[in-house]
């Protein structure tokens, strides 16, 4: 449950790194709206630029589908396996 509850956590804490680094640490949290998907949330938490545009949330949410089926699992699975088998807390891990 806790490694679940990062891995959900995760968009949110990358967008706001982005507004950060990139928009001057203005607005770094935006709210997440439950009746979009996980592509237009993050799309609307990288800034009204991307959230407004149509054609980027279709990409992203391309983007994340082949992420999360390919390259996500396959690269990470030694260390998925590792802190698993040691029982370590996965907030720790991080």
């Amino acid at each position: 449950e806790d490694s679940l509850n990062v891995i959900a956590k995760a968009p949110i804490a990358a967008a706001a790194i982005y507004r950060n680094t990139f928009h001057g640490g203005t607005d770094m949290w935006a709210p997440v709206d439950k009746s979009l998907d996980i592509s237009a949330n993050f799309s609307n938490a990288l800034g009204s630029q991307f959230g407004g545009n149509d054609t980027f949330r279709e990409m992203m949410r391309l983007y994340l589908t082949i992420h999360a089926d390919h390259e996500g699992g396959n690269v990470s699975a030694h260390t998925v396996h590792l802190v698993g088998s040691a029982l370590s807390d996965p907030y720790l891990s991080l």
